[in-house]
Formats: structure tokens, sequence, C-alpha cells
């Protein structure tokens, strides 16, 4: 089993960056393929990008490709989520999330149903 906790959530200007962390305790955080998801108020949970277990392959939703970049440091047990370029829109409560383990060193899991542990989540509010 693995704990996580998001961190780096906070308001910030269109056009602006944030990055969020992601902090892995428990199993080590290599054993998982992990993914970000967000959710806006009255929105279901948004898949919004995943990284291979190695960091051999990432995944992007339409909506974030070339402005968000998802990374992780398995050695330090962190996940990240780089956001560049931020809109209104993308004001939402962020949750990491890690597979069931295991997988094949480069699958990236697409899916809500694939992950089974989670975050609580950090609140990013972007101002137009």
């Amino acid at each position: 089993q693995v704990q996580l906790v998001e961190f780096g959530g906070g308001l910030v200007q269109a056009g602006g960056s944030l990055r969020l962390s992601c902090a892995a305790s428990g199993r080590t955080l290599s054993y998982y393929a992990m993914g970000w998801f967000r959710q806006a108020p009255g929105n279901e949970r948004e898949f919004i990008a995943a990284i291979s277990r190695n960091s051999g392959r990432t995944y992007y939703t339409a909506s974030v490709k070339g402005r968000f970049t998802i990374s992780r440091d398995n050695g330090k047990s962190t996940l990240y989520l780089q956001m560049n370029m931020l809109k209104s829109e993308d004001t939402a409560v962020y949750f990491c999330a890690a597979d069931s383990g295991n997988s094949d060193s480069y699958y990236v899991p697409k899916t809500t149903s694939e992950y089974h542990n989670w975050g609580q989540g950090t609140q990013v509010t972007v101002s137009s």
C-alpha cells in the first residue's frame, strides 16, 4: 500500500505557473504507475496526465497537452506536475493517484478504474 499527499496548490493569475508535488510513503514509488486527476465543482473527476513506472512513457489529455508536464523522482518518492500557461478553466482540486502496482515498466494507465490509491487533493485556483 502507498500513501499519497499532494502539495503546491494555490492561487495564481491566468498565464502563470504552478508546480504540484505528490509525496509517497509506504511502498516504494517505483512499484506504481502514477497519474494526476482534477475535479472542478459540479464536475466528475477528470484524468489529465500519467507516467509509467520508469518515466519512459507519459500521456496527457488534450486540454493540458503542451502546457502541463508530469514527471517523477523515484529516489525521492515524489511525483510532480508542472503547470504552465494556466487558464481559468484549470481551476479544480488536483489529485495524484497510483495504480495497483507492478505493471509493465512502460505501461501508462489512462482510466480512473486503473488507479487504486489516492491523495487527498490540493486546490488550484486560476484567476482571470
